[in-house]
């Protein structure tokens, strides 16, 4: 296992759509050149040579959202997010075999995103099966805790929605609670999605972490709100 982790952690570092910050406390990133580089407000020209739309997967994992989206909105920019290399290689591999020049990944603490992206670059933001951390000593760490929630609202567009999407009703239930309470307008909100045809067709993706929750289940809950 460890050996198999390593080799993933090796690859992303040689990946040319993975950028790192190895040194959580320091904003720069790395390139697979071994190059730091500065893409604060930049992400679109410098990564995709565009001004396309750009929109982020928060704790993405092994990339499923990222990729699949990408797949289906050529039009738009797709950068998942993660703190750990090792669950960007699916991802980033997939992306680089595709071809799919409109993704790209970054190995960074979601706390420290303000260090990457500047105001208003982000027009869309998804959170996927985030950790839940459901002691109450742990809320400040959730993704949709208020700071967060402000962070986003940093690098956001005040048109941005975000997507949350989680199998955890706790969390779920937390997150609509600190959407009313900040004031956000909630725009969509379902449990258990699967009960009734699905009503937006990117709901239909399903990451592994998805997948296994199903298997065991689980019910998956989806709502979305806007940063005005």
């Amino acid at each position: 296992m460890a050996k198999a982790k390593m080799f993933k952690i090796n690859s992303v570092a040689t990946f040319p759509n993975v950028f790192q910050n190895p040194h959580f406390t320091q904003p720069s990133l790395i390139n697979s050149a071994g190059e730091e580089m500065d893409l604060k407000g930049v992400w679109n020209e410098k990564v995709f040579g565009n001004r396309h739309p750009l929109t982020l997967e928060l704790a993405c994992g092994k990339g499923d959202y990222t990729v699949a989206l990408a797949a289906k909105y050529p039009e738009r920019n797709f950068i998942g997010i993660d703190v750990k290399g090792a669950r960007l290689f699916t991802g980033a591999k997939k992306a680089l075999e595709a071809n799919q020049k409109n993704v790209a990944f970054g190995r960074m603490r979601i706390e420290n995103i303000t260090n990457f992206f500047a105001p208003g670059e982000v027009d869309e933001i998804w959170i996927t099966f985030p950790d839940p951390f459901p002691r109450k000593g742990d809320a400040k760490r959730r993704l949709t805790a208020p700071s967060f929630l402000q962070r986003y609202r940093q690098i956001c567009t005040p048109q941005a929605t975000i997507h949350f999407k989680t199998d955890d009703l706790p969390l779920f239930h937390y997150t609509r609670d600190m959407v009313v309470e900040a004031g956000l307008p909630l725009q969509y909100y379902r449990e258990d999605i699967y009960a009734a045809p699905l009503e937006f067709e990117e709901l239909g993706i399903q990451t592994y972490y998805e997948k296994s929750h199903l298997a065991n289940g689980r019910k998956i809950n989806y709502l979305k709100f806007s940063l005005p």
